[in-house]
Parts: C-alpha cells; sequence; structure tokens
C-alpha cells in the first residue's frame, strides 16, 4: 500500500498490545474487526473538525492513565500491548497508555515496505466474491477497515513514537498514522549506537534548537497533540532547562527518563527519581510529566509516583520481565491457577505457563484471526499427574501445516476467496506481531531457560510466525512448571530458594518499603527483593557498574603514557573511566563513562567473567 493509501485506504503495521485471554470477551471484538464496512448510498455530511487538545487537557481527555508501556524497538508492539491489557479487568483497560516502537520517520515516509512491516491500523476491506459484478463496480473500492494498531476498540489509548532530525519527515510520517493514534511522540532518549550514527534519540540534545523546531512543527501543522521523552542531563538545573525547551515548543506531555545518555548496557546503573523530582518541583503544576527507570516490581510503580511526583510512571525492561506489572495482585485465597503464592502465604508472582499462554492466546485471536486451541488446564497440586507420565503421541499423517492448509482449502478455492486468503497471509507472515515472539519469550523465560536448557533449545530454534512449534514449547514449559509445583509440595524446595534464602529476601523486602531500596553500591538487595522461584516470571537485575568493574566485564581507561599492563584481545568489548569534572572534588566531579565500539561478548562468556549467573544479566 502507497503513502497515499495508509492516510486514507492503506494498511499499515503496528505491534504493541495483546488482548484478553478469555473467549467471551475476544469474541465480539473479533466479529467487530471481521465486519465488512457498511456502504451508504450517498457521503455523510462533513463532521465538524474534532478540537485539538493540549496538555493536561489533552491527558484528561484519554483517561489520565497513570501506568504507560514505554516504547521499545520492536518490542512493544500490537500483541504484547495486548498481552498487558489482558491482566486487567476489561473496565480499566484503557487505564493503561500504550506506546509503539520507535520508528523511523523518514523510513516511514519513504518506504511503504517499512510501513506494514511496523504498523497495522488499517488494511483492505474484503473484496465482493460474486464473479457477476459488473466492472463499474469492482472499480469502486471499498475504504479500509480497522484492524491492530490504535483499533478505537482495543488500542487506546496508543502513541505512536519517532526518530527523526528533520522536520518535513518527522510531519509528514505523523500525519500518516494521526488518524489511528490519540498522540504522536518524539524520541529524544534512545542512547544505542545507531542513534549516534544516525543523528537522532538522545544525541539531538546538544542541539536544543533543532529539537524545538520538530517539536513546534508538529504542535502547529498536526491533529493530535505531540509529546516528547528525554534524559537527564549532567545537571538538574540542565535538565530543567531541556524541559521547557520542550515544553515551550509545544510538547503536551514530557517523559523523563532519569540515567545519563551514557547510562547503557553494564554501564546503566540507576534512575535518579530526585532529579525527576526537581524538574516536577520547577515546572508549572498543570504540566504533564511521566516518570522513568527502576521499575523492576509493581511496588516500584506507586513509590516512583510518590518519588518523583509525576503523573504517570513508565515501564520498559520491568514489563518486559512482567507483562502484568500493573495488574492488581490476586487476593490471598483467590490466586486461580494463573498466580503462585508460596506456602508462607508472602512471595508471590504470575506463573511463566500462564503468561506464555496468555501471549500465545492473544496471537491466535488477533494476528491468526482464530481461537486457541483447546488446552488442559493449567496445573495446580492436586490435579490428576497421569498426563505427565504419558509419553506424548507423535502426529500421524500430514504435517500440521499442511493439515491447516488442506482445511482452509488451500489453493483449490481460487478466484477471489484465495486471493484474498494468499493475501491475508501474506499480511500476517509481515506482521511485527510475529517477528518479536522469540524475542519476549525468551525475556520472559530467562530464569526459567537458566534451568531448563532443552526448553532454551527448542525456543532458539523456533522461527517467526511457527506457531505450531510455539505450541509445542508452551507444552514444554507448563510440564515443567507442574514439576516444579509437585516439587515444592512435596518439599518446600522453591526453585532452589532455600529456608535462609527466602528469609533473606523477606527481610530485604521489608527493608525495601524505604525509599532507600536501590542501593547504587551494590544489586544485592535487589536480588534477593525479587528473586523468585523459576517458575515464576520476574525481573532482570543488572549488576551496578561498580560490581560490573570489580568483577572485570567493564576495565578502566589506562593513562596516557602508562603501559598496557593487560593485553587486551582484538575486538574485545572495553569501557573507558575517564574523569570529567573540575578536579575541585564534590557532586560535579563524577567519574564519566565510555563504551569503545567492539565485538559484544557472549551471555555465557560474560557470565563466566563476572561471576553473575547468566539469569542475573542483560544486554545493553
Amino acid at each position: 500500500m502507497t503513502v497515499a493509501t495508509m492516510a486514507s485506504s492503506s494498511t499499515t503495521t503496528t505491534t504493541m498490545t495483546t488482548t484478553r485471554t478469555t473467549e467471551a470477551s475476544a469474541q465480539p471484538v473479533m466479529s467487530a474487526l471481521m465486519a465488512e464496512p457498511v456502504v451508504q448510498s450517498a457521503p455523510a455530511p462533513a463532521a465538524a473538525p474534532k478540537t485539538k487538545l493540549h496538555g493536561r487537557a489533552f491527558y484528561e481527555s484519554i483517561g489520565s492513565p497513570k501506568h504507560i508501556i514505554a516504547p521499545m524497538v520492536d518490542q512493544s508492539e500490537f500483541a504484547w500491548r495486548m498481552l498487558a491489557r489482558t491482566f486487567l479487568p476489561e473496565s480499566d483497560r484503557r487505564k493503561i497508555l500504550g506506546y509503539t516502537p520507535m520508528f523511523h520517520a523518514r523510513l516511514f515516509v519513504e518506504s511503504q515496505r517499512y510501513r506494514d512491516t511496523h504498523f497495522q491500523a488499517v488494511r483492505p476491506a474484503p473484496s465482493p466474491s460474486t464473479n457477476t459484478s459488473s466492472s463499474s463496480d469492482q472499480s469502486i473500492q471499498a475504504p479500509p477497515v480497522p484492524w491492530l494498531d490504535g483499533n478505537s476498540a482495543l488500542d487506546r489509548p496508543l502513541i505512536v513514537q519517532f526518530c527523526a532530525n528533520e522536520p518535513h519527515h518527522l510531519l509528514e510520517a505523523a500525519k500518516l498514522v494521526a488518524p489511528h493514534c490519540d498522540a504522536v511522540d518524539l524520541n529524544l532518549g534512545c542512547p544505542q549506537g545507531i542513534a549516534r550514527k544516525g543523528h537522532y534519540g538522545a544525541f539531538l540534545q546538544e542541539d536544543q534548537e533543532l529539537i524545538h523546531n520538530l517539536i513546534k512543527t508538529l504542535h502547529e501543522n498536526l491533529s493530535v497533540p505531540v509529546t516528547a521523552k528525554i534524559r537527564v542531563l549532567e545537571t538538574k538545573e540542565k535538565t530543567l532547562a531541556y524541559a521547557k525547551n520542550v515544553l515551550s515548543a509545544g510538547a503536551s506531555i514530557l517523559t523523563i527518563h532519569g540515567r545519563l545518555r551514557e547510562q547503557k548496557g553494564h554501564l546503566t546503573g540507576l534512575a535518579d527519581w530526585e532529579h525527576i523530582r526537581y524538574v516536577r518541583d520547577n515546572l508549572p503544576p498543570e504540566t504533564v510529566l511521566f516518570a522513568n527507570g527502576n521499575i523492576l516490581r509493581r511496588e516500584d510503580v506507586e513509590k516512583c509516583l510518590r518519588v518523583t511526583g509525576a503523573d504517570g510512571v513508565m515501564s520498559a525492561e520491568g514489563h518486559l520481565s512482567d507483562p502484568a506489572i500493573f495488574a492488581a495482585v490476586p487476593e490471598k485465597g483467590k490466586e486461580g491457577r494463573e498466580y503462585w503464592r508460596g506456602k508462607d502465604g508472602k512471595r508471590g508472582g504470575w506463573r511463566v505457563d500462564a503468561v506464555v499462554r496468555r501471549y500465545l492466546d492473544v496471537l491466535h485471536r488477533y494476528v491468526y484471526e482464530r481461537e486457541p486451541p483447546v488446552r488442559r488446564e493449567l496445573f495446580i497440586v492436586g490435579d490428576d499427574e497421569a498426563w505427565l507420565t504419558e509419553r506424548r503421541e507423535e502426529e500421524e499423517g500430514q504435517p500440521m501445516r499442511k493439515k491447516v492448509k488442506e482445511k482452509t482449502g488451500g489453493e483449490s478455492n481460487g478466484g477471489v476467496v484465495g486471493q484474498e486468503r494468499k493475501k491475508k497471509e501474506d499480511m500476517t507472515l509481515g506482521s511485527p506481531n510475529l517477528v518479536a515472539v522469540q524475542g519476549h519469550l525468551f525475556h520472559l523465560l530467562r530464569h526459567f531457560v537458566s534451568k531448563h536448557t532443552d526448553v532454551r533449545d527448542a525456543l532458539a530454534r523456533a522461527k517467526a510466525g511457527d506457531i505450531e512449534r510455539l505450541e509445542k514449547i508452551l507444552d514444554m514449559v507448563e510440564r515443567k512448571v507442574a514439576e516444579g509445583l509437585i516439587e515444592y509440595d512435596r518439599t518446600g524446595d522453591a526453585g532452589g530458594m532455600d529456608e535462609s534464602a527466602t528469609a533473606q529476601a523477606e527481610e530485604a523486602e521489608e527493608e525495601a518499603e524505604d525509599d532507600d531500596y536501590y542501593d547504587p553500591e551494590s544489586s544485592e538487595k535487589a536480588v534477593r527483593v525479587c528473586k523468585r522461584p523459576w517458575w515464576v516470571v520476574q525481573p532482570i537485575i543488572r549488576p551496578v557498574p561498580k560490581e560490573a568493574m570489580a568483577k572485570g566485564a567493564i576495565k578502566p581507561k589506562r593513562e596516557r603514557g602508562t603501559p598496557r599492563l593487560n593485553k587486551q584481545k582484538k575486538g574485545d568489548s572495553v569501557v573507558e573511566l575517564t574523569e570529567n569534572g573540575s578536579g575541585k572534588g564534590g557532586d560535579d566531579d563524577v567519574a564519566r563513562t565510555e563504551v569503545v565500539e567492539g565485538k559484544v561478548e557472549s551471555m555465557e562468556a560474560l557470565e563466566r567473567k563476572t561471576a553473575y549467573p547468566v539469569s542475573e544479566l542483560v544486554s545493553g
């Protein structure tokens, strides 16, 4: 589809949120999606233009959401956003604000393929199924129908994020998505090398005039509001001036990530909530501000709101580890089959098999547009265990894909029906929702696969769109979780968490009630607080830079003129530390970290080098 088609009739591709897994709620929505549009005999009178709201008025118009799914490259697609919303009651699902992954504005404008593989807001209406239509009737093309991204029945509120360094490209890209979202966001926070090379994201922060022009162009020429996401600068005063520049240009909402541009990968460290609080206290009270950083678990959300004074909290990596991070915890005794709680009644979390099952249900219903397969109930102790010992029967006859093809008719239907099916299959295989699945599952199962390497290997072989293989992986996960629950019931062994470890975790959790929960010197307390059995979703804790330095994951830069003591292997990734201050001491004298580009070490090698288990590490 062309750019013009996208604005009025094309299929743009999107990839985020997921839908509810219960059959009752999904079916009416799917029926609405599948229904053919009503063709009117005469055009309706033009509606009055919708008033464009700004600032807090806009924020209130979308429900004043406090929980925000962060824009994440190739990871905050439609299916993932929908998954997050399935953990909330139907009436509360609009309380989560979703962001799309970051899109490249120029590519979005110039490349139809790029649009089709990133944003799927609409698709062509079904063609007439009769062969008796006159040529004049066939020349009339029905308007496109709502599909996934930004669908008003499924995926709102939604903000689409772009990176850009040229106002014209940003505006043209924003106009294409404006009919399908609530606002457009400018990415000013990406710290990766590709952003440096392309001169966008956090690498625009030295050019405050360009930033102002980019935002002002959207504010003055776009039908929906513009928002922006930034990182903090070296001082609170500089960050405040930065924020004022963004807001004066016309941004309705400002998101502040409490880390410097240099804080990434093993140099990530902690986000500075007090830095965000300073900006909050020195901006007009009507300013809408979101805080981002340090959200590992649900308890951190409320703490962040309290400490920063922000209107909402945005979660990125924490949400990838636990898509239910914004959901209420079930009451004791009402956990059902999806939520696990320990024998002491204190520590618990959502089971990995339950979350993966919900995720696949979303893919079945919204990407493949069919009901999920009939599965057995999730296992709880006390259920029949015979199925665990039964050998899985080998599939008989043709492979699953051929069966599905024959069931749907394959090429035999031909004509208009066959063409429509082929078009639909092509659009499905190119879906960003399928490309992201493997990465999401590795993140969800990071702790799980460190113990069950056969599941890791099976997932590594899975190809995008191979839903049958994913169902087999789900079955493997469900069986291993069941075995873990049985063992825990028999021995009290919570996946390697003995009584002393549990006691330490509970003690750390009590200490975590204080605002000093995060220790810039050590990640030990965070690990103890967040640790759960391997069958429960849980965050991936990064070692703080000081720990990574001590373990050799990052190395200090040698002074000029001094001999190289340890010869560095060619291609290794090295981190250099230099002093960046006045030399007079105090808060302004801080060590500045730089990553020297080189070969990225494997997770296994990094585990050996740092003595941190793979499950506790995350790549930058």
